[in-house]
């Protein structure tokens, strides 16, 4: 059984607007971190999250533009 998922212009811009936010937020943070005198552990962990997180937002900014082009104009 496959079920489609229809989205909208609207939610698909903000999926954009999310994941462009998210990539931002944390690549800016990793160049923060970079420059700071923290921990080893501090810095890993924050590397982690910031990997996550930006492999998430790519993920939801895919799913944004896929639905972007597919909605009705």
């Amino acid at each position: 059984m496959s079920r489609t998922l229809t989205i909208t212009r609207r939610a698909a811009w903000l999926l954009i607007g999310a994941a462009a936010w998210t990539i931002y937020i944390w690549t800016t943070r990793v160049y923060t971190i970079a420059r700071q005198n923290q921990t080893t552990s501090f810095k890993v962990a924050h590397y982690v999250l910031a990997a996550v997180s930006i492999v998430l937002g790519i993920a939801i900014g895919t799913v944004g533009v896929r639905a972007l082009r597919r909605a009705p104009a």
